[in-house]
């Protein structure tokens, strides 16, 4: 049998917690604490295993709001549903325990079937969030990758056309983001924020694309151009312009427009002397200066078929004495200051790509030396993840880590070393701040024996914990990959593995969550999306006045019969557009399919003119097509338990229109009771 899961019970008084334990216990894991501040200290330390909390309101030391307003603070009212509890009914308590991320609210006395069916409801529902959470967080993750692999092999076919590695798609990338922050902290003149860095620092890859439609004798020729060879050399920024601004789908794309930006004046010059089109100062985007002067560097310190390589501090003088153009002088104080930092950066990049047998020696000896005794082939194979994840965590901010059990060492990416604030190789890491402050030291141990209970078989190991990254406490993703010799007893070598921040990708999540609720035609919520907010609203508010509207159009056949299901698609996103403007942001409007529509609404004394209202906005015409509706109104009463009985009834009540004559309305009574149908016949 499956563990319970786990409730937490807030309340100052012992016989109400005592009351619903007996209520809930049977199929539940309970957890009592009495006060808002206890709660939230219990939470601190073991968040991810509760499934839901029951808050009382009133309460010493920290009330039920308090408490909701620090769970909203901290980031836990995301992950774990509220149900208020209080005898206090009224109006505005309620309202503000829903303000504050409320899911539901019980008042007392406690009728069992009640609570049992709430927390029921809304245990389940949250099961069924984290778990589109989980698959869009990983479809997210997979697109991501995705698209970055395929701008990797893109610009790397343009490099290796070019004769060259590969490395200086990767070393632009770097020296990219190390001006962008830089210039950051210099003047907030530009929008660098650093969604925008990275933006730029991913389009920097494809610079050079239009390198893909000059000669290979041009590209790679090791002599002097003749001014011909030379203008045909200079198209390239041109030609791969006209490349991202012919992508017929995605030309909008940030990313295509940056990238645009970059290839087409990436040899522009601050002066005015640069090329395609003379651009002078500041007219050349900021994200082109840059990739110019990453390029330029690059070009100075590597090898080409028509020039050796300079050491780091020579190129950085060419370029600062203007032997290779005129750039932004910010740009060059940038440059000077992160010139030391960017050498040992860039070395790093070539030596985890080099193939080089004496770097292979070096860390083979390096890990002998340190008893792992290791083999060849998982030094190649370290050394390929190493490459690996140091690309992924330029590209994606995830802190890599790697992990040596003896002696044990815990080695950081160069990017999440910069961005904890700690050393790149922390020696006794349990004892220091990483095994400490980052990792508490039960959890740390917890992973540490997780990885070391990987099999060759099965060397990957998943793991969750609430870290303090930058003293914030976020909830975490550990991955990380076992190591392991392939000696005949295949012993455990260490790991490499990566920290994904969760809450960072919350609000795309939120967006693909609101994207999948919508319907693709009219923007509205689709039916089963719509079917869900309403069923919650009846089960928490019983008190309220409700009132469901369904509707379709009236011979909306000839629409597409006579006009064409183009015109017939204007005419159903016409009325969406119509029903948005004539409701409210609390109503519920939703496409359930075809030309029906519903409409969930509150209202006070009585909902008519409501009705009329809409009624008249929707009904009239479109580019001359009569749009006339057959429309059904059900109000709730407390005998309406669920959503289907409501909607039934407002279908019946539609149907007697539809029945009768068309374009009308009529309120569901009991005369209708056993009308039927084509739905439920």
């Amino acid at each position: 049998m499956s563990a319970k899961k786990k409730i937490l019970i807030v309340d100052d008084s012992e016989m109400n917690r005592a009351l619903l334990e007996d209520m809930l216990a049977d199929d539940y894991d309970i957890v009592e604490a009495e006060n808002g501040m206890e709660a939230l200290a219990y939470l601190h330390e073991h968040e991810l295993e509760i499934c839901l909390m029951l808050l009382d309101i009133v309460m010493p030391v920290m009330d039920g709001f308090e408490t909701l307003a620090m769970m909203n603070k901290n980031g836990i009212i995301k992950h774990i549903p509220v149900i208020m509890i209080s005898a206090e009914t009224a109006f505005t308590y309620i309202d503000r325990a829903y303000g504050l991320g409320a899911v539901d609210f019980i008042s007392r006395p406690f009728d069992e079937r009640t609570v049992r069916h709430r927390v029921d409801s809304n245990v389940i529902l949250a099961e069924k969030q984290r778990e589109l959470s989980t698959r869009l967080s990983a479809e997210i993750y997979e697109k991501e990758k995705d698209n970055r692999l395929m701008i990797q092999i893109l610009s790397h076919i343009v490099e290796f056309r070019n004769g060259e590695s590969g490395l200086h798609v990767l070393h632009v990338h770097a020296i990219t983001e190390f001006i962008l922050n830089a210039l950051r902290k210099k003047t907030d003149a530009y929008d660098l924020s650093p969604k925008q860095i990275t933006l730029i620092c991913n389009a920097s890859a494809l610079h050079d694309v239009g390198k893909i439609s000059i000669p290979s004798e041009i590209l790679n020729k090791p002599g002097r151009l003749t001014p011909e060879e030379f203008d045909i050399m200079k198209s390239h920024t041109v030609e791969g312009a006209k490349m991202l601004d012919n992508i017929p789908v995605h030309g909008n794309e940030p990313l295509i427009k940056v990238a645009y930006e970059i290839c087409r004046w990436h040899h522009e010059r601050y002066d005015g002397r640069g090329y395609p089109d003379g651009l002078k100062g500041d007219e050349i985007p900021i994200a082109a200066q840059v990739v110019a002067l990453a390029d330029v560097y690059d070009a100075l310190t590597s090898k080409r078929v028509y020039k050796p390589a300079f050491e780091p501090e020579k190129a950085v003088q060419m370029i600062l004495n203007g032997e290779c153009g005129t750039f932004n002088p910010l740009l060059l104080e940038c440059l000077k200051e992160i010139a030391d930092k960017l050498k040992q950066e860039l070395t790093v990049v070539s030596a985890g790509n080099s193939a080089d047998r004496d770097i292979q020696n070096t860390v083979a000896q390096t890990l002998k030396t340190s008893g792992a005794g290791v083999s060849n082939r998982t030094i190649r194979l370290l050394e390929y993840e190493r490459t690996k994840n140091k690309i992924l965590s330029a590209l994606t901010r995830e802190i890599i880590f790697e992990y040596s059990p003896s002696p044990e060492i815990i080695t950081l990416s160069d990017w999440g070393a910069d961005y904890l604030g700690m050393p790149v190789t922390i020696t006794e890491p349990r004892e220091k701040d990483f095994g400490k402050r980052v990792f508490k030291p039960k959890d740390f141990d917890k992973l540490t024996t997780a990885l070391k209970n990987t099999s060759p078989d099965n060397p990957t190991v998943t793991e969750k914990f609430i870290l303090d990254i930058n003293g914030r406490k976020t909830v975490c993703k550990v991955l990380a990959s076992a190591i392991w010799s392939d000696t005949e007893h295949s012993e455990y070598e260490g790991a490499i593995g990566k920290i994904v921040d969760i809450n960072d990708e919350t609000e795309e999540m939120k967006l693909l969550e609101e994207r999948a609720n919508l319907d693709f035609r009219t923007g509205l919520l689709n039916h089963e999306a719509a079917k869900e907010q309403i069923s919650k609203l009846l089960v928490g508010g019983r008190n309220r006045q409700y009132a469901l509207v369904f509707f379709d159009l009236d011979n909306f056949k000839q629409a597409n019969d006579v006009h064409g299901h183009l015109f017939g698609d204007e005419v159903l996103e016409y009325v969406a557009s119509t029903i948005k403007k004539n409701t409210r942001s609390s109503d519920i409007a939703a496409r359930m399919g075809g030309d029906e529509f519903i409409i969930f609404m509150g209202y006070k004394g009585t909902v008519e003119p409501q009705i009329k209202r809409i009624f008249s906005s929707l009904t009239g015409e479109y580019k001359g097509f009569p749009i006339k509706i057959s429309m059904g109104v059900a109000c709730v009463d407390k005998s309406i338990q669920d959503y289907d009985t409501l909607f039934e009834m407002a279908d019946k009540a539609a149907y007697s229109i539809k029945r009768s004559g068309k374009n009308s309305y009529r309120f569901y009574d009991d005369s209708l009771k056993d009308i039927t149908t084509d739905r439920n016949s």
